[in-house]
């Protein structure tokens, strides 16, 4: 071996090369950093950012609940209760603390100045000091066993209020099912839903046991361009439902009238249904399949042979089932026969993904929701329509349940539940 200088080969000085501009480069950054130029500056301005959409506010207040026909939000999540107070006045404290509580999370506000540190802060901080509203909205529903006998409530039970039975496709795990209070949060970002969620559950303490919990979502362009919203299916989802802004219709199809309790007046039921999707089949079944399964082009969302997602299928030219098969899905649950709204009800359902499901497939499919005045009108004789079809094939129905859409309030001394309470009340002089 030769001492002295050593001669480097060409790779050895690409290397010492990059090291040395390294450095070089490295020293110039550091001029940057301290201020060289404006471009790295700690005094250069973020973007202004446009908050507007985040300020949208959904009143609370009104004859009916906000979150039945309100347009959907993009996130939503769905949490069951069961109460734990054993008084008629705890269940009144209950809903005076959840509507105190929707009131304000409903408003853009400011979050409170931090107080004593050696106590837990006043709320969780995730939106930061601008809370905003977010169009959100909280919709309280009752569940059929509040109506039992533990608070006096079993003769205010109305007659159409049923607890949900299994249908011969589902496969219901009690763990999903039921609950004494239902509580649909929905807003246009993840964020806020959860923060509203956390509230709720601080506010409520000791008063309620979560039974259960799923979240919801929708295509984020379909809210923002008001488009039928797209299921993990790959269809649309809700294209012929009855038109939110017909109060004739919504007090035919959704709001409870005079023909029930007072108490339960303005109100409306809701069916709920977790519906888990066999989305491998799915992905592997023909096109074709597909469509025939639905009765509708999956792109357009058109009835199969039309154009136009809102064409009219014209069940009248097609008596045999030639070209929308007589077990689609939409033939079924929406024959046409008499009347446009043979379904009496409107659906506001949200996707949802749980991960995996014990034997590694996608745990993913659909939290149905639909809201009607009659259960058995609405819902049920819907889904008896619908027992047997080809789309059972992918789909497997394991939680739910029916519930009671409390009636609004129009004043801020007011609370959510106050008509049942009341009524309750009169019953036991």
């Amino acid at each position: 071996m030769k001492h002295g200088k050593v001669n480097l080969t060409e790779t050895e000085e690409t290397v010492s090369l990059s090291k040395r501009n390294t450095l070089k480069w490295l020293g110039a950054g550091s001029v940057l950093l301290s201020g060289g130029l404006p471009a790295f500056s700690a005094a250069a301005a973020p973007a202004a950012c446009d908050n507007s959409a985040r300020l949208r506010e959904i009143p609370y207040l009104g004859k009916h609940q906000a979150g039945v026909i309100t347009p959907e939000q993009k996130e939503a999540i769905f949490l069951s209760l069961n109460l734990t107070v054993k008084t008629l006045d705890e269940v009144e404290d209950v809903f005076r603390r959840l509507t105190g509580c929707i009131a304000e999370l409903t408003r853009n506000r400011q979050a409170a100045a931090p107080g004593d540190d050696r106590m837990p802060p006043a709320e969780s901080g995730i939106l930061g000091t601008a809370l905003t509203a977010d169009a959100l909205t909280v919709t309280v529903s009752l569940g059929h066993s509040l109506f039992d006998e533990r608070f006096g409530l079993s003769p205010l039970k109305p007659q159409k209020f049923t607890a949900m039975t299994a249908f011969p496709n589902d496969r219901l795990d009690p763990a999903w099912c039921g609950g004494d209070i239902l509580l649909q949060f929905c807003a246009n970002s993840r964020e806020t839903v959860i923060y509203a969620l956390r509230e709720v559950l601080r506010r409520l303490s000791g008063r309620v046991a979560p039974l259960w919990k799923i979240d919801g979502f929708l295509p984020a362009r379909d809210i923002e361009c008001r488009t039928t919203p797209v299921n993990l299916f790959g269809f649309k989802d809700g294209t012929g439902n009855a038109d939110a802004g017909d109060d004739a219709l919504m007090n035919d199809l959704i709001w409870i009238t005079g023909r029930e309790p007072a108490w339960a007046e303005n109100g409306s039921y809701q069916a709920v249904r977790l519906i888990r999707f066999e989305l491998e089949f799915w992905d592997r079944t023909p096109l074709e399949d597909q469509e025939n399964d639905f009765g509708r082009h999956k792109a357009s969302g058109a009835p199969i042979g039309k154009e136009h997602e809102h064409d009219d299928p014209d069940f009248k030219q097609d008596p045999h089932g030639d070209r929308v098969l007589f077990d689609s899905h939409m033939r079924r649950a929406e024959p046409r026969s008499t009347e446009r709204h043979v379904a009496k009800l409107r659906r506001r359902s949200y996707s949802y993904s749980l991960g995996l499901t014990p034997s590694g497939q996608l745990d993913m499919g659909l939290v149905f929701i639909s809201f009607q005045k009659d259960l058995k009108k609405g819902f049920i004789d819907t889904q008896k329509r619908l027992n047997g079809e080809p789309l059972e094939r992918y789909i497997k129905p394991f939680g739910g349940g029916y519930y009671l859409v409390l009636p609004g309030i129009t004043s801020e001394k007011s609370y959510l539940g106050e008509t049942l309470i009341v009524a309750a009340r009169a019953q036991g002089r």
